[in-house]
């Protein structure tokens, strides 16, 4: 029942059941006592139930017999109830009632998946196929809290390298000439960042914080270049994060985030390019990486949700138990 029914006009109204006299019943109630019978005609009172509703009262004694169904409608029936249970995409009979769309759980999952790996591609392809989308890459040593040593931007639409050279020290009129120079090429420009992952002195935020530390100075707001990353992590645009949308890897059929695959020792993740400290090297293939997700040849992990169910790429367009979020690239 909806969360309020508002009483009908020109009808008796009881506030108690006990005020109710004998003989009326709701249709609930109704078929409660003989399953086989409906109301016969319209309702002759209402009561009071939940504080703020109205149920209409029928007498039984007009109470009728419902039509029967037919042996065909009977199997019909049958048979839409035992598919509430069968997954559309699988087959598979589950153990659950599926729901609106008829998608089991593991599939809900390989489409969400999808949908992301998808979304991942058509990023990729505008970020690849748009003059305005610049490539930033700060490289440095190894260690969390090794310092920036050089930067690079890159134009992927045309990989025209637009500024190569060292990061310079922090506080030091050289980091300071760096950043002037970043704020200038990439004024109106689309960014992309290499990731979002550790070691910490490959973040573009540490242009602008004080060694040993996780967090920028009071100078990051002045670069609107990193506002995305100020505001949210999730807001930013990193290679990183596009590459695990695209190739998909899961801890287990049940998840429904991609993660940078772990390989046997604790910690230890897996990406799809070598970090060096030349920012220009690691630039020009991480543009390579956006060029060939967008054209669809970056392998995907071969265990793909939809790649090793072996029923295909999920149809995005049908309607499913879960539903798919876009991808937050």
């Amino acid at each position: 029942m909806p969360a309020y029914v508002s009483p009908l006009p020109g009808l008796p109204r009881y506030t108690n059941w006990a005020d109710v006299p004998a003989g009326l019943f709701t249709k609930t109630q109704l078929a409660g006592l003989d399953p086989a019978r409906k109301p016969g005609g319209a309702p002759v009172g209402q009561v009071l139930y939940h504080g703020n509703s109205y149920a209409p009262l029928y007498p039984l004694d007009e109470a009728v017999e419902k039509r029967a169904c037919s042996p065909a409608q009977r199997e019909v029936l049958d048979r839409a109830r035992a598919l509430q249970y069968v997954c559309r995409r699988c087959s598979t009979e589950r153990d659950y009632a599926l729901g609106r769309g008829r998608w089991c759980e593991p599939c809900s999952y390989a489409a969400a998946l999808y949908a992301n790996h998808a979304s991942a591609q058509q990023f990729a392809h505008e970020i690849v196929t748009s003059p305005a989308a610049a490539l930033v890459v700060v490289a440095g040593g190894p260690g969390e809290y090794a310092q920036p040593e050089t930067v690079a931007v890159l134009r992927v639409h045309d990989q025209e390298l637009l500024h190569a050279g060292p990061a310079g020290a922090y506080g030091t009129v050289e980091r300071g000439a760096v950043l002037d120079r970043l704020d200038a090429l990439l004024d109106g420009q689309r960014i992309v960042h290499e990731t979002d992952m550790g070691p910490v002195s490959r973040y573009p935020h540490m242009l602008v914080t004080p060694p040993g530390e996780h967090l920028s100075s009071a100078r990051a707001h002045l670069h609107s270049w990193l506002s995305p990353y100020r505001e949210s992590s999730e807001k930013a645009a990193y290679v990183s994060r596009l590459w695990r949308h695209w190739f998909a890897w899961t801890r287990d059929e049940w998840s429904t985030v991609a993660d940078e695959p772990r390989g046997h020792e604790p910690g230890i993740r897996t990406i799809a390019w070598d970090r060096s400290a030349s920012a220009v090297d690691d630039a020009h293939t991480v543009a390579a990486l956006l060029q060939r997700i967008a054209e669809g040849t970056e392998p995907v992990w071969e265990r793909a949700r939809w790649v090793e169910d072996g029923h295909g790429k999920p149809d995005l367009g049908q309607g499913r138990r879960r539903t798919t979020a876009e991808v937050g690239i």
